[in-house]
């Protein structure tokens, strides 16, 4: 027994001998491939984007953008916590900390707005932290950004291009945000000023979705419990933005085509109508809506002829009562009428009466004699 002991203590020593031999790459690969070999746990088997990817010959698609203000409670979860605690980091500072580790690219934002995703557009971490005033601490070549300094409180809102489309081989509408853009919101407006935007860069999301899986935002804030990742925040497309442009023949923005605010309101508000439409016309439910539609206004149009029966009936209840309150003054009026009249003329009958026997006696009495007729025999 002891000698089987002696000889396993002596096999693995041996072994481990062999293995302090190897040269140090050779140990480095052998780690690598252990590593590789390992199951993954967690959120870190997802590396796979979970939407599906656009085909490229679709047979209607209509491509938009829009302007996220990540500070509204729609898009909270995007932008808090402002800074990184207990694991949890806002989108900007965990993209942003992709890019300076090279996992994703970031694209140039050119004046046009366009994106262009090509490998003399590609921009730099260095690049962007300079270009930005974003401090930063450079050790044997290796960049160094400390949470603090990240700008992610001043990441207020984000540029997407979202892609609406008809995939005629699963006979499906979908929609799918194929590129972001962080936008930096700058200005005095402490002192009075305005708030200026600078739009960093361009991110592919078809680069940054595998990454996305693994960042959890809170979904609710009745329960704090439920979470969902950032890329199924995209795909499920929970975000709500406002369209500021239009893929178009002629590359103009919203802006640049609507005098006032009411007319780009008018004009986005027809935009999404008409994505809204298209899908109730292929899927032949446009009867059917305008159908709806017709109910609807036969119910309102009965609700209003309702109102309006009833405000004739309180209407004419109150002319009934204005005329029997006036007829009953009338006759009250008459009646008073008459009795004064009456006592009036009994008054004055009453008067007259002992004027005249007055005037009579009075005559009769004025001339003191008496006249006498004689008669011939």
């Amino acid at each position: 027994m002891k000698i089987a002991r002696i000889l396993l203590l002596a096999l693995t020593l041996t072994m481990t001998a062999t293995t302090l031999a190897q040269p140090p790459k050779r140990r480095a690969e052998a780690l690598q491939k252990k590593q590789q070999t390992a199951t993954p746990q967690g959120s870190a088997y997802r590396q796979f984007p979970t939407a599906q990817a656009m085909p490229e010959d679709v047979a209607w698609r209509r491509d938009l953008y829009r302007k996220i203000d990540i500070t509204k409670d729609p898009n909270a979860a995007l932008y808090y916590p402002t800074t990184p605690v207990d694991g949890k980091q806002n989108l900007f500072a965990y993209l942003f900390k992709l890019i300076l580790k090279g996992q994703i690219k970031a694209y140039d934002y050119k004046l046009d707005g366009n994106e262009k995703f090509t490998a003399d557009n590609i921009v730099k971490g260095r690049e962007l932290m300079d270009r930005y005033h974003i401090f930063y601490e450079e050790k044997n070549g290796a960049l160094r950004v400390n949470d603090a300094d990240l700008p992610s409180e001043e990441v207020k809102a984000f540029f997407i291009k979202e892609s609406t489309y008809y995939d005629q081989h699963t006979a499906t509408f979908r929609s799918q945000v194929t590129a972001l853009c962080p936008v930096l919101m700058r200005g005095d407006s402490d002192f009075g000023g305005e708030m200026a935007q600078y739009p960093m860069c361009w991110i592919k999301m078809s680069d940054a979705a595998p990454y996305l899986g693994k960042l959890m935002l809170m979904s609710s804030s009745l329960n704090n419990a439920a979470t969902l990742s950032a890329d199924d925040f995209f795909t499920m497309k929970r975000y709500e933005g406002e369209v500021y442009k239009t893929v178009n023949l002629q590359d103009k923005l919203l802006a640049n085509y609507c005098d006032d605010d009411a007319a780009l309101k008018k004009e986005q508000q027809k935009i999404e109508k008409q994505l809204t439409d298209l899908q109730e016309h292929v899927w032949g439910r446009d009867s059917a809506y305008y159908a709806r539609l017709k109910a609807d206004s036969l119910a309102q149009a009965q609700a209003d002829s309702l109102a309006a029966a009833g405000q004739k009936t309180k209407t004419a209840r109150r002319t009934t009562t204005t005329s029997r309150r006036t007829t009953t003054k009338t006759k009250s009026s008459s009646v008073k009428q008459t009795t004064s009249t009456g006592s009036s003329r009994k008054k004055s009958s009453a008067t007259k009466t002992p004027k005249q026997k007055a005037t009579r006696t009075k005559s009769s009495s004025s001339g003191g004699k008496l006249s006498v007729r004689r008669q011939r025999h």
